[in-house]
């Protein structure tokens, strides 16, 4: 992406752009909008770290929470929380390269068929 789009330094773009997380921090989303710049920290020995930037001034308002999106995301947080084995909240989410909660991980149980 970097090739037509303006490309700034770390700490150094200009204002009226915004990441995703900025752009939630005030309550706004991209909308549908380009990648309008992006934003390199250079590292050592490896490629920079790249974050794309959006304009404020084309950013839209956070469409509101409605009953049924925040029973969809209750939902799928309980799906993350349970234990494919035990069947029990484990109070986090499972982590994916676990595939079950740490107590039957670390316990050496497999899933019962």
């Amino acid at each position: 992406m970097s090739g037509t789009l303006p490309v700034y330094r770390w700490r150094l773009a200009p204002d009226g752009y915004a990441t995703r997380r900025q752009l939630r921090a005030l309550g706004l989303r991209p909308g549908g909008q380009n990648v309008a710049a992006e934003l390199q920290r250079p590292r050592r020995r490896r490629g920079p770290l790249v974050a794309y930037l959006y304009r404020v001034d084309r950013a839209l308002p956070v469409r509101p929470m409605t009953p049924a999106r925040r029973a969809a995301l209750a939902k799928a947080m309980t799906a993350r929380r349970t234990c494919p084995n035990c069947r029990t909240d484990a109070g986090y989410c499972i982590p994916r390269s676990l595939g079950m909660c740490v107590p039957c991980h670390d316990s050496g149980r497999q899933h019962a068929a």
